[in-house]
């Protein structure tokens, strides 16, 4: 039986991002709210002010040296250090997963969400196995280069934080660390792919119809994946699972 798609909300993009705390604690909120049972599952849209996120395993040398005044923020999510900021889509689905879905459909389900989404502006990613997000293939001039992260953490069978989507992101801010603790590839963006401006309102619809669709948790014909890429020394895991 199908399940109905998850609600969504604009919380702030533009000229009114959210502060990454004021965001978390919202996403608390949500989620309490989620798994009493008061609320239906919820996708929050928005964008950050530019923020460092550190996961549970980001190494010391993985972090900026000089941040640009940016915070560099722990949180209790899988995965290692990521930027947040002006032009970069963010949606945190906070949703219960299904008894029939198990967590690693869920991470490709929104991994597939960004894929469909760059498809739908002409730029073709997959999966790269080994290593999370959405990936453009090198072409010869650049190389293998990463234009949506991924980071989750589900606990008591709903989910929280999510994926965040390049759109018109300064990519400066990636030449502070080492992104996701992958140092032998890059960072792009659709309007670098795309070759003109691609900002976050034209892409946010297009983003939130793949998540509606995927989220409804029907069967889908998954893009397939490029070549295994396992991350430098070992797999890290991108999310963190913690049980009742």
């Amino acid at each position: 039986m199908d399940v109905a798609a998850p609600v969504f909300e604009v919380v702030g993009t533009g000229t009114d991002p959210v502060d990454y705390m004021a965001a978390w604690e919202l996403q608390r909120r949500v989620h309490a709210e989620v798994v009493a049972g008061d609320r239906p599952d919820t996708v929050l849209l928005l964008e950050h002010p530019p923020t460092y996120t550190a996961g549970k395993r980001t190494e010391p040398h993985e972090r900026p040296l000089d941040s640009g005044g940016a915070p560099v923020i722990e949180v209790d999510r899988g995965g290692k250090i990521t930027f947040h900021g002006p032009g970069q889509l963010v949606a945190y689905p906070i949703v219960r997963l299904p008894e029939h879905v198990l967590v690693v459909d869920f991470v490709r389900r929104l991994e597939e969400a960004m894929i469909a989404t760059c498809a739908a502006f002409g730029v073709a990613t997959a999966r790269v196995p080994g290593r999370s997000g959405a990936w453009l293939r090198a072409d010869g001039l650049r190389p293998e280069r990463k234009i949506g992260a991924i980071g989750l953490r589900v606990a008591q069978g709903v989910s929280m934080h999510g994926i965040a989507l390049n759109c018109d992101v300064d990519l400066a801010w990636y030449d502070r660390f080492v992104p996701c603790g992958i140092a032998d590839a890059g960072v792009t963006t659709l309007s670098l792919e795309v070759g003109r401006p691609v900002g976050v309102p034209e892409v946010l619809p297009v983003l939130q119809t793949r998540l509606s669709e995927l989220l409804a948790w029907a069967p889908y014909a998954a893009t397939p994946d490029y070549e295994p890429r396992p991350d430098p020394g070992r797999q890290q895991p991108r999310i963190e699972l913690v049980r009742p």
